[in-house]
């Protein structure tokens, strides 16, 4: 079974790389995501040759510069780490998403104690790996570990891992404006639950292919694309786009049919019923009655089910 590929911090993984020599396996990574996922594992540290056990790197600021120093003070590899960092990031192409380990100096995207402020450690840095990362690939899927335990910050990263590999896919069997358009065709649901303006503007941007050139309507699509999924969907949202879809099957339907529909979404919409139970529901009618445009539509399936993503939501 093809697999997409992810970047990952080692330790996840189970490595015994961190400086105790231990590691921070994720159950969630280990077990469930690499069903689907083709990992790619990186330790920044142990790649600039430092052993496991050793001592903590933190974030240090020092005359205005960002440094890292060994916390027992005895060694600075910061020129190590950006090296590495540049030259690594460089090569990775070829992945799909990024999942980093949460407060590390080299792999935190978020939140890492910084030292030498006056108030003390303030959580305010990037590890210089992870910032290397999101400047060279911003439109990469990138999360922390520990921030996928929440089910709707897990689902929205694993959404647009899946989204931008599609994307890839696409620019790599070559570009044109046909099957940009068919591309967009298949995201118009799943763009509009998450942004409707952005859902707006790709149609008015998609518009202007007569007039500019190729290349450059693609590059603005993805990074409008990216950033609209990047946008969580809410209950509203979703209950717009089931609303939609439930258009589709007006005249298909009996009157009992579209009112137990419309009550399921209302429930959705009120938080009475979980997601799942609307699109189930639509996907049933839609096997009964098909119809080609909605049976390509991502939203309907954005991800594997057997990843139970929706189930929280």
């Amino acid at each position: 079974m093809y697999k997409i590929k992810v970047g990952i911090s080692a330790c996840l993984l189970g490595a015994p790389v961190r400086y105790d020599g231990g590691h921070k396996r994720s159950v969630f990574c280990e077990r469930e995501l690499a069903e689907h996922f083709d990992f790619h594992p990186v330790c920044p540290e142990m790649a600039i040759g430092l052993g496991a056990p050793r001592p903590t790197i933190r974030l240090v600021r020092r005359d205005g510069q960002l440094r890292a120093e060994a916390s027992n003070g005895a060694f600075d590899v910061t020129d190590q780490l950006i090296a590495f960092s540049e030259q690594k990031v460089r090569e990775l192409h070829f992945i799909s998403g990024y999942i980093l380990c949460a407060k590390s100096p080299s792999c935190g995207m978020e939140r890492v104690k910084v030292y030498g402020g006056a108030q003390g450690a303030a959580k305010e840095g990037v590890g210089f790996y992870a910032r290397a990362l999101m400047e060279a690939h911003p439109l990469l899927p990138v999360e922390e570990e520990g921030r996928l335990n929440d089910p709707i910050l897990r689902e929205n990263f694993v959404l647009r891992v899946f989204a931008y590999h599609d994307w890839q896919q696409l620019m790599g069997g070559g570009l044109s404006a046909a099957r940009l358009i068919a591309f967009h065709s298949r995201y118009k649901y799943l763009v509009l639950s998450h942004d409707p303006e952005a859902y707006r503007a790709l149609g008015r941007l998609l518009g202007s292919l007569k007039e500019r050139a190729l290349a450059t309507v693609a590059d603005e699509y993805i990074q409008g694309l990216m950033a609209a999924l990047t946008r969580r969907a809410n209950r509203k949202g979703h209950s717009n786009v089931l609303q939609h879809l439930q258009g589709y099957f007006k005249r298909r339907l009996t009157v009992g049919q579209r009112q137990e529909l419309a009550e399921t979404i209302h429930k959705y919409r009120v938080g009475l019923l979980p997601l799942l139970v609307p699109l189930t529901l639509i996907r049933h009618y839609l096997r009964e009655h098909p119809n080609p445009y909605l049976e390509q539509q991502v939203y309907l399936n954005p991800h594997p089910e057997t990843l139970k993503l929706r189930y929280s939501l």
